[in-house]
């Protein structure tokens, strides 16, 4: 009883038993949330929504004692400069870790949302569409954490408050010279959020940018990341979406058509070709048997032009179909027909050998 009377009378040792107490009390508040979150786990509702709780418990195991801890403030009995210590440290330890909670519950539902479409599926369109959405609106919120966070911890000293109100007076000049120095900075974040809701691209989006050829890899508030298909990548900022014509072939759709074309002799069978295209396709399982089209597109002094086009489920099997179909059509051609290959003809007068004839042109 002597020694509870001497702790209540001594202000130092008072002041860190109440201190020892709030962080014994944060361990059984923290426990007691470890148990809430398991049993959420177990409810029908978060299981269907696949919320993933467990990554709370890292900012959750700094959030309780920092909010006990500010609890305390008032009742504390150190001298006026060590209890303002400790009012700055615990303020600025919990508006931290409020910050750090609140970004971890951002991604938890991030993870949520996007549980229920499988972007690696063939047929993603609409996957695609809802993980750009969701990335890039969970970049835009957690943007907003950080700045919030920073100015409280800002606003939370008092010396950085009175220069703030110092500065309110000259608040129009320099917003005007910000303004002009971070217009694009500003200008991509706004793109940001229009990409998100317009979709111009998605992730996994096939683009033509800048005459490569790529994936859309990442997508930020500020920048884009294209994978190009050499393992290349190309950072664009995301303005350029907005403000210049790019080729975008699974914009609608991941199929796509491709074409093949053969240059050959006024002599070449055609329905031969066309046949012998129907033949490799239909012996090709990248082919999606929907388009089979081969059709002579030009025709020019010395030889046509043969197009084949065939469609495949997206571009990169599109790719490997062409190659293999042109690889194939050549191969035909040299076998069956090979005077049907791109040849010269020279035609010689009689009298003159030594003078073409008349009308034709000397290769």
């Amino acid at each position: 009883m002597e020694m509870i009377d001497y702790v209540f009378e001594n202000d130092v040792l008072f002041s860190w038993a109440v201190m020892a107490a709030a962080l014994l009390l944060s361990v059984i508040v923290y426990f007691a949330a470890l148990f809430l979150v398991r049993k959420l786990h177990n409810i029908t509702l978060f299981k269907k929504f696949k919320v993933p709780l467990v990554g709370l418990k890292a900012p959750l195991r700094s959030l309780v004692p920092a909010q006990c801890l500010v609890l305390t403030l008032p009742m504390l009995r150190f001298s006026e400069t060590v209890n303002g210590f400790f009012a700055g440290a615990f303020t600025l330890w919990l508006i931290a870790s409020a910050g750090w909670f609140l970004i971890r519950i951002v991604r938890a539902a991030r993870e949520s949302v996007l549980s229920f479409y499988d972007i690696s599926a063939s047929d993603n369109l609409r996957a695609r569409r809802v993980y750009t959405q969701v990335k890039v609106i969970e970049n835009i919120i957690v943007f907003v954490i950080v700045l919030l966070t920073l100015a409280f911890i800002l606003m939370s000293f008092e010396k950085v408050r009175q220069v703030g109100t110092g500065l309110l007076a000259s608040a129009g000049v320099v917003g005007v010279v910000l303004g002009f120095a971070a217009q694009k900075t500003l200008g991509n974040f706004i793109a940001g959020i229009q990409i998100a809701f317009a979709q111009p691209i998605r992730l996994d989006d096939v683009v033509i940018v800048e005459n490569e050829w790529g994936r859309i890899e990442e997508i930020t508030l500020t920048y884009v990341v294209v994978r190009i298909w050499d393992q290349r990548r190309l950072v664009i900022p995301i303005s350029y979406f907005l403000e210049k014509p790019f080729q975008n072939w699974t914009r609608v759709s991941a199929d796509i058509l491709g074409s093949v074309f053969i240059y050959a002799d006024y002599t070449v069978p055609v329905d031969q070709m066309r046949a012998e295209l129907t033949r490799i396709l239909d012996g090709n399982p990248l082919w999606d048997r929907k388009v089979n089209v081969l059709q002579v597109t030009d025709a020019k002094h010395d030889t046509v032009e043969l197009r084949a086009l065939m469609s495949a489920k997206d571009s990169s099997t599109a790719w490997n179909l062409r190659c293999e179909v042109r690889e194939q059509l050549l191969t035909f051609l040299q076998e069956n027909y090979p005077d049907s290959l791109p040849k010269t003809r020279v035609a010689f007068n009689k009298d003159d050998p030594e003078k073409p004839a008349a009308g034709i042109h000397k290769h």
